[in-house]
């Protein structure tokens, strides 16, 4: 899991409201959801992919579509979402050169937009400290 190389981040992404980690084991992604919903997710693609990804640890997460092209342009370690909808996910090559603050601002602002996304009654049970993926 690529997730114990980056313990930092991954406390970061755990330690949002209602997140919960996972690993897909057919894609060999550490993902990150809230209510069910994926938010962020680290893996590192192997030789068979573009070389942009391949071989590079990675960090997927939700964008607005324009902040996305901004941050494209800004960082070139800031790629289109692999194996995602390009307009609104981007990869960050997690061994590239942009700066912890920008990146955990990043994964702040793609927590928010996929929370904002979930049922009114969803966000209030995370608020209120439930988990609706547990049924319990």
């Amino acid at each position: 899991m690529i997730c114990e190389q980056y313990p930092e981040l991954d406390a970061l992404l755990c330690s949002m409201p209602g997140a919960q980690r996972d690993f897909k084991v057919e894609w060999a992604w550490d993902r990150y959801l809230v209510g069910g919903k994926m938010f962020a997710a680290m893996m590192a693609p192997g030789d068979k992919y573009d070389k942009a990804y391949a071989n590079h640890p990675l960090l997927n997460l939700k964008v607005d579509p324009e902040e996305g092209a901004v941050c494209r342009a800004q960082y070139p370690d800031i790629l289109p979402g692999f194996y995602a909808d390009k307009r609104c996910w981007i990869s960050i090559r997690l061994d590239g050169s942009v700066p912890p603050e920008r990146i955990a601002g990043l994964c702040r602002r793609s927590y928010d937009l996929v929370f904002a996304k979930l049922t009114k009654a969803a966000r209030a049970g995370i608020l209120a400290g439930q988990n609706p993926a547990d049924p319990t």
